[in-house]
């Protein structure tokens, strides 16, 4: 590391330079990423998605690409508004590609619904939901409302924009440089910002690539500023307080640039690796849309890690020492924080050293508590409920859930393929298909069946496929939707009794929800297990212990657990209506495993910061109880500083409107919260006190293996720390 960044410092220049050319050339490719980015949701290789296909090749639709034009008499019978109810279906329809107006039918007395269906996905369906209703027109003596999934989309994304824009303008980014120019203290407050200025279009621009070739999500690119940001201001804080207080112990520049990079550089370098192994999970998950969000976070750490051992030494060495000498806080203020030896920190540190087994006791016993209530989590797949009720598809939704079931405008779709042309006519697939039709009549979840022989909606041209629509009572996310969707596979369908050769496919909204869960937890487990190993591994290389990895691994989990438990306690307890949030029986099923992969690399980040400080210390040769103690003299308060300021990023997520992003941002901030104010500065010195010298044991063969030095039990030689410092 030494040689490295005395080569990048004596290229300081030409370093610049070229990052200053890869900003404007990666800029230019971000600036048009986003007509890469698409919102399709698929699940490859499940029941639902085959359905879905047949359904595009053969029908002209997908269940996601219908839109249900719901009218709502003011008093006059519903029957004789049908003839204006379907001149205003059919102008609307006339504005959507590939669209069809399938079906008119009075629901009840005042309710009249009208089917359009598409071949586009919800991502390209949901531009021409204005158009439409502008087409549609009004009805006299009738409210009338656009809805289906596709409206619903539409209707929520100036939603998603409206309530992140007001997070981070509002509360995330005056809290972010209140705590930055606080923990700074001088203009050096900028450097995250000129940081973050590089990586994030860097990142985008070499993301644009990639989304030529492959499918990914429009919100990577909120996900890549969220985490490249607080990257920033990580690796900005650690290395500027290390050239400060080399600076301050007389220093020379360029040598205190170098001691910089060998100490809290190189805990860069592992911190880096370390987010991005947690990111890096999404990768292989087998959802595309998820896929996506591992792209960006493998690709954000590894560049920032780049930017870090380049970019930033060069910062420093040209504007470092200037920026320092511009005070943002008094003279008084500025030397009080500096003297790290006597100071909050200090004195915490001296205390839980005193008293190990009660804080070790007591935060353990108070983590686990608030895990506990993961045994009651429940997941879904999400759902119309937990969305604002002003949007006019979800006032179109209410009325037909009214009339009909909360399943009308994502209902089931059973696809028949008999296996050969004109199946249909099949005596003993008509005898299975009324069966069929019994057994769901018979389910407590349907509120209807529909099915016309002689509709080209139900039965394909050529005669070989079918197309049963059932609409449920519950919204398509509930669970007793989801349980329908078990008792339609595994009891009805087969209680049919369709002839050998004849293949049932359950698709549209509660199957697709289902399969969503199935697919998703099928594999998660041995991802995180597949993280845990390699993160274990690379710790061992970083903390040179056996020991210290494991600890790091369990306490991250603890966090995790924690934020789940609190979700659960907050959201299907309803313990957070008091402060405005949202309260509904299930989690959000991308959640947990977004949290996952978000917190594991963003807490590893601070625990490599903390445990680093305290293994040079050792090193060193200070006694157990003097490195942690120095260690977290000297980065307590950076990682607190860092964490704050990543738990007001996330509570801009919990200001919105939309009960995922609140569960999304809680949990996000409440696991942050915990990890820098119970874990880090609370339970890992106590564990590490009272582990001992079994902290720093790496044996000689587990040594040769990572290749690094070996730490053996025995032969260190601590030296007293100073009294007084």
């Amino acid at each position: 590391m030494e040689r490295w960044t005395r080569f990048v410092l004596h290229h300081r220049f030409v370093v610049l330079g070229i990052w200053i050319v890869a900003f404007v050339v990666a800029g230019t490719a971000a600036s048009r990423l986003s007509d890469l980015l698409t919102n399709r949701f698929t699940l490859p290789g499940t029941d639902s998605q085959r359905a879905e296909t047949i359904l595009r090749d053969h029908f002209g639709q997908r269940s996601t690409g219908a839109f249900t034009f719901v009218v709502q008499s003011d008093g006059a019978p519903a029957v004789s508004l049908v003839p204006d109810v379907r001149a205003a279906a059919a102008r609307a329809t006339a504005e959507l590609p590939t669209g069809r107006l399938v079906s008119v039918l009075p629901l009840t007395d005042k309710v009249i619904a009208a089917q359009i269906v598409s071949d586009l996905e919800p991502a390209d369906a949901k531009g021409h939901t204005a158009a439409m209703r502008k087409a549609a027109g009004s009805i006299d003596g009738a409210r009338t409302f656009l809805t289906g999934q596709a409206a619903t989309e539409h209707d929520l994304d100036p939603v998603f924009a409206s309530d992140l824009k007001r997070g981070e303008l509002y509360l995330a980014i005056p809290i972010a440089l209140i705590i930055l120019i606080f923990t700074f203290g001088t203009l050096s407050f900028l450097l995250p910002f000129a940081f973050a200025l590089v990586t994030i279009p860097t990142t985008l621009g070499i993301i644009w690539i990639i989304a030529n070739y492959m499918e990914l999500t429009t919100y990577l690119q909120n996900l890549v500023s969220l985490i490249g940001l607080g990257i920033a201001i990580d690796y900005s804080l650690l290395m500027v307080y290390r050239f400060r207080e080399e600076i301050r112990n007389g220093a020379p520049r360029d040598e205190a640039i170098v001691t910089m990079m060998t100490t809290a550089g190189r805990a860069v370098v592992f911190s880096g690796t370390a987010v991005a192994i947690g990111l890096a999970l999404l990768l292989f998950m087998p959802l595309p849309f998820m896929r996506g969000f591992g792209v960006g976070g493998l690709i954000i750490p590894l560049v920032s890690v780049v930017a870090a051992l380049t970019f930033l030494p060069v910062l420093i060495s040209l504007v470092g020492t200037r920026l320092e000498r511009v005070r943002m806080l008094p003279k008084r203020m500025m030397e009080r924080r500096a003297d790290t030896e006597h100071g909050f920190w200090a004195r915490l540190a001296h205390a839980i050293m005193r008293h190990p087994w009660p804080v070790a006791i007591t935060t353990s016993a108070f983590l686990i508590l608030l895990t506990l209530p993961v045994l009651t989590l429940q997941l879904g797949p999400g759902s119309n409920e937990g969305i604002p009720k002003r949007l006019e598809a979800v006032q179109g939704l209410d009325v037909l859930a009214a009339a009909v079931g909360a399943g009308a405008t994502a209902p089931t779709a059973i696809v028949i393929d008999t296996g050969r042309a004109g199946g249909v006519e099949d005596a003993k697939v008509a005898a299975a298909l009324g069966r069929l039709k019994a057994g769901l009549d018979a389910d407590p979840q349907v509120a209807r069946v529909d099915f016309q022989p002689s509709s080209a909606q139900n039965v394909d041209p050529t005669g070989r496929f079918l197309n049963v629509q059932v609409v449920g009572k519950s919204d398509y996310g509930k669970p007793e939707s989801l349980d329908f969707v078990t008792r339609l596979r595994d009891h009805i369908v087969p209680a049919a009794g369709f002839p050998a050769g004849t293949r049932v496919l359950a698709g549209g909204g509660p199957p697709g929800g289902k399969d969503f869960l199935d697919l998703t937890y099928s594999w998660f487990p041995w991802l995180v297990v597949a993280v845990l190993l390699a993160t274990y591994v690379l710790l061992v290389r970083a903390f040179r212990s056996l020991l210290l990895p494991l600890k790091a691994i369990v306490l991250n989990l603890l966090s995790i657990g924690a934020a789940y438990g609190l979700l659960v306690v907050v959201f299907k307890w309803g313990a957070g209506e008091r402060l405005g949030l949202i309260s509904y029986d299930q989690i959000e099923g991308w959640i947990p495993v977004m949290l996952f992969a978000m917190l594991f690399g963003l807490s590893m980040d601070y625990e490599v910061f903390l445990v680093s400080r305290m293994r040079e210390e050792w090193d060193a040769g200070a006694t157990n109880e003097d490195a942690v103690v120095v260690g977290l003299e000297k980065t307590g308060r950076l990682v607190t500083a860092a964490g704050l300021i990543m738990f007001a990023a996330f509570m801009g997520f919990v200001a919105g409107s939309i009960v995922g992003l609140q569960q999304f941002g809680f949990g996000l901030a409440a696991a942050i919260l915990i990890d820098v104010t119970i874990v880090r500065s609370l339970l890992v010195p106590a564990a590490m006190k009272l582990f001992g010298q079994y902290n720093w044991w790496l044996p000689e063969g587990v040594a040769r293996i990572v290749r690094v030095p070996s730490s053996p039990l025995g032969q260190h030689v601590p030296h007293l720390r100073p009294t007084g410092k």
